[in-house]
């Protein structure tokens, strides 16, 4: 990256760093993003080139076309925030009670945001366009990703790219996992209907708190003794609700849960064999079942192509060391797989941690920090990653 691209993105870091705490201190949870999603169209309209349109009311897709013919390639980046008490003690902390940016998403914003400036400067190198994607509601399925993808927001798209902030890499470090790099995610809710009466007499109940621990013991073999070993899934009872009595055996009982698997045909599977173990669990004690699945997102998968060119521009325009190749997927899920089941793509992290910031804590923990340096790495890394349109 040549020194005039350089001085771009340092003398942007002021404006991404203003950008980063002004929605950090009024941050809006997931479908209720308006108020940052007019924000950010609002700092975008003074970027020359830009065309700035709302595909949703929360969302921005700003559109910079080149000086020359050529494909389209995206950016992304989610603005929605989670439902925390902040604790972090930062002097921009959220203004708003119960509601934080405690993943990082402030940070994805104001960096495409910077990315968004120096490239709009950059315009008469281009060789295509690019497509800066805000989007909504990453953190609550069915997700914001889904709905611009169904909305035709990628159709024109050849390649899309998109970063996460990892406090457990320290500033500096890029990461990347090629091929399946996250989970798919579903939920589940499952109703035992049994027959209440007094605890006295439980020979004249169906009791379905015996049967629903029967059901948890029970689907452990959904993980243990169905799947390959070598793709073995998650399967997570969370929440297991009946009665508030000490005398009386309930009616029905409730557990609830999550699934996460790192292939699409384990996915459908453990819904076959939860519904066949949990019916013959229910059946066998003359119970009632019923099981309610909320889909989630799909397996994150990073394409060959695209890790390709992230590769390649990582290492021509950073230094030695800087990107990280992940040997193993994680089993957290992100709705950026929605694009690339359509477009060909890569996610990639940032490292964020400093212990002497203070940027120690976990992502979704109320006292999450990050180092504001990390924003200027994550700005170049966009830049970077559509620099084959700049002929760079």
């Amino acid at each position: 990256m040549n020194n005039d691209i350089q001085a771009m993105i340092s003398d942007a870091h002021g404006d991404v760093i203003r950008w980063r705490r002004h929605i950090h201190a009024s941050p809006d949870l997931s479908f209720h993003e308006k108020p940052t999603a007019d924000y950010i169209a609002a700092e975008l309209a003074r970027f020359p080139g830009l065309e700035i349109t709302r595909p949703l009311e929360n969302s921005v897709v700003a559109l910079l076309k080149g000086e020359y013919p050529g494909p389209t390639w995206a950016l992304r980046a989610d603005i929605d925030a989670l439902p925390l008490q902040e604790t972090s003690g930062e002097t921009f902390a959220s203004g708003k009670p119960g509601v934080m940016h405690a993943c990082g998403h402030d940070a994805h914003a104001a960096m495409l945001m910077g990315a968004a400036s120096v490239l709009c400067r950059l315009r008469d190198r281009l060789r295509g366009s690019i497509k800066f994607i805000f989007q909504p509601a990453e953190e609550v399925p069915p997700g914001g990703a889904r709905e611009l993808v169904a909305g035709g927001v990628v159709d024109d798209v050849e390649h899309i790219f998109g970063l996460h902030m990892a406090p457990n890499f320290p500033t500096g470090k890029i990461v990347l996992k090629e091929g399946v790099y996250v989970a798919s995610s579903d939920n589940f809710d499952i109703t035992i209907s049994g027959r209440g009466g007094h605890g006295s007499v439980p020979h004249l109940c169906i009791d379905p708190l015996v049967i629903g621990a029967e059901m948890v013991m029970a689907l452990q073999n959904v993980v243990a003794r169905n799947i390959d070993p070598l793709k073995v899934p998650v399967l997570t009872v969370a929440t297991f609700q009946a009665g508030d009595s000490y005398n009386v055996i309930p009616d029905s009982a409730r557990l609830a849960g999550t699934v996460r698997t790192h292939d699409a045909q384990v996915r459908e599977q453990v819904r076959h064999l939860m519904q066949r173990i949990l019916s013959g669990v229910a059946a066998a004690h003359g119970a009632g079942c019923d099981i309610r699945w909320q889909e989630g997102y799909a397996v994150g998968n990073n394409h060959p192509e695209a890790c390709g060119i992230a590769i390649d521009a990582i290492h021509r325009h950073f230094a030695d060391g800087t990107l990280t190749m992940a040997d193993a997927p994680l089993f957290g899920s992100e709705d950026f797989s929605s694009y690339q089941q359509k477009v060909p793509g890569a996610f990639l992290f940032i490292g964020c941690g400093n212990e002497e910031k203070g940027a120690t804590w976990g992502l979704h923990n109320p006292n999450f920090r990050i180092d504001e340096d990390a924003l200027a790495v994550g700005v170049k890394a966009h830049v970077a990653l559509v620099s084959g349109l700049l002929g760079d």
